[in-house]
């Protein structure tokens, strides 16, 4: 059996990282069996050189940076990291199951990703020192000194306040309305980017979303506006992908 790896935090079911989120729902999408192993957020980089796993990406300074997801998958001795490496893994390794990278969408899919992130790009300036409430103790510390350091400053600082929360938060918006845009050249209704199919782009999106649903709680104002945006859009996606959010 897989064993998936993510990161803990003070929420009652633990899970927040969209990028965790994206293993999950591709897991559960593609009905792999697995079990998940929490780990806090500074023993990442410890577990990951232990286990021979490179890190996916670079701090500023040029230094590694290690990150989860990882699965450990027994049945072929692999360790890996990064949501998009263990989806296409996934994917070759179970050709039997689900697929969620049709060939003939690969440019489609890496092009949409990427515009996704582009649009939705104004909103960390918010989000970065809102996720420090989720973590606490070492966690919430480790948290703090990487990313006041990669920043080069202070959380508090690089939250916007005023006016320029507000201009954030619009740009926020209307990244938002320009995806919901280009998904309804397939479907007016249907949340999915091929309208009624669920492919890995669909996880992205949803990664993200949930993240944002739980960091700023269900109740939230923020959420709110989230949710009513484009025809409840968003909140749909989430209910369709309900079913493969399941945390086990």
């Amino acid at each position: 059996m897989i064993t998936f790896y993510d990161i803990t935090s003070n929420l009652p079911d633990k899970v927040w990282s969209p990028s965790t989120w994206k293993t999950r729902l591709t897991l559960n999408f593609k009905e792999i069996p697995y079990k998940t192993e929490f780990l806090e957020l500074p023993d990442v980089q410890k577990f990951c050189i232990e286990k021979g796993i490179p890190p996916t990406r670079t701090w500023n300074d040029g230094s590694p940076f290690y990150t989860f997801p990882v699965i450990h998958d027994p049945s072929t001795r692999v360790y890996l990291a990064d949501s998009l490496a263990i989806a296409r893994y996934l994917e070759k390794t179970y050709p039997e199951t689900p697929v969620i990278f049709p060939a003939e969408l690969d440019a489609l899919q890496a092009a949409y990703t990427s515009a996704c992130a582009s649009e939705l790009n104004s909103v960390w300036r918010i989000a970065v020192p809102e996720m420090a409430k989720l973590l606490e103790g070492r966690a919430l510390e480790y948290y703090r000194f990487t990313r006041e350091k990669n920043l080069g400053k202070k959380l508090e600082e690089v939250a916007p306040v005023g006016e320029e929360k507000v201009t954030d938060w619009k740009r926020f918006k209307e990244g938002f309305d320009n995806i919901d845009g280009w998904l309804k050249q397939n479907s007016k209704t249907e949340p999915f980017v091929l309208g009624n199919r669920i492919i890995w782009a669909d996880f992205v999106l949803g990664g993200l979303l949930l993240l944002f649903k739980r960091m700023w709680g269900e109740d939230s104002e923020e959420w709110k506006e989230i949710k009513g945006w484009n025809g409840g859009r968003w909140e749909a996606l989430l209910r369709e992908l309900q079913p493969y959010s399941q945390i086990k």
